[in-house]
């Protein structure tokens, strides 16, 4: 339990880190951003297949198969939901959002609080891993979540300073996205350790989680702005170090 407290401490902290760059770094440019972003996804990517999908298979048995297609869709359907309701990052990054205009400030506060809501099953994702029992995959996955909240804290600065939010009231605000992110953490957890039938399942939803957070959110993001030659290579590269990395845990 102490290692999954730290883990969601970690993997929230990782946003706040994030602002604290933005803070130091007002104007980050998008190829940095982009680079980092992209490395995040390609850990991501690896961790949702190797450390949650397989393991749902693994996990489910003979049904194992069932459980995975069925996690996967569910997760990916629960975040298309989230996104009906409160659309995210690269739906909301408008060119206007960086305006020196108190106007902005209500689109800008519906840009942080999607972060946060998208938070919450990144955060269960995380710790529904430690859920199969293997703490390194776990730390793993937990650690590909975390590379994406630093650039994800990173841009909730710039926009919240130009509207008029006072520094103080903006640190605060990213320190309850990283929040949100450590009690989905918890969530996950305690989810599939009070219910271990539901694991396979849990794990399959996690990835599914993960694949579409990655394929709707961070790989067009990624690509918007004339950088998708190295995003994809970074991509590339962050998938091949988490799957060295669990070839040599394993």
């Amino acid at each position: 339990m102490k290692l999954v407290l730290i883990t969601a401490l970690g993997v929230g902290g990782a946003t706040v880190i994030g602002s604290l760059i933005g803070f130091i770094f007002k104007k980050i440019s998008h190829k940095f951003s982009d680079i980092v972003l992209s490395f995040a996804a390609g850990v991501m990517l690896a961790a949702a297949v190797l450390g949650l999908i397989l393991p749902s298979v693994e996990y489910g048995g003979k049904w194992g198969l069932l459980y995975a297609v069925v996690g996967i869709f569910a997760g990916a359907l629960c975040l298309n939901l989230i996104d009906k309701l409160v659309p995210h990052l690269h739906k909301l990054v408008g060119p206007d959002i960086e305006s020196h205009n108190n106007a902005n400030l209500s689109k800008v506060l519906l840009f942080v609080t999607a972060i946060a809501i998208h938070n919450l099953p990144e955060g269960i994702a995380a710790g529904v891993g430690f859920g199969s029992g293997d703490s390194g995959q776990a730390l793993l996955i937990a650690g590909g979540i975390a590379l994406q909240n630093i650039p994800e804290g990173m841009v909730i600065i710039g926009p919240m300073l130009a509207s008029g939010v006072s520094p103080r009231k903006t640190f605060i605000c990213a320190m309850i996205t990283g929040l949100v992110e450590v009690v989905g953490t918890l969530i996950g957890y305690f989810a599939v350790s009070i219910a271990s039938a539901i694991l396979p399942i849990a794990l399959a939803f996690a990835g599914g989680t993960m694949l579409y957070v990655i394929s709707d959110e961070m790989i067009p993001e990624t690509h918007a702005h004339g950088e998708q030659r190295g995003a994809t290579y970074a991509l590339l590269v962050g998938f091949c170090v988490m799957l060295i990395s669990d070839v040599l845990l394993g």
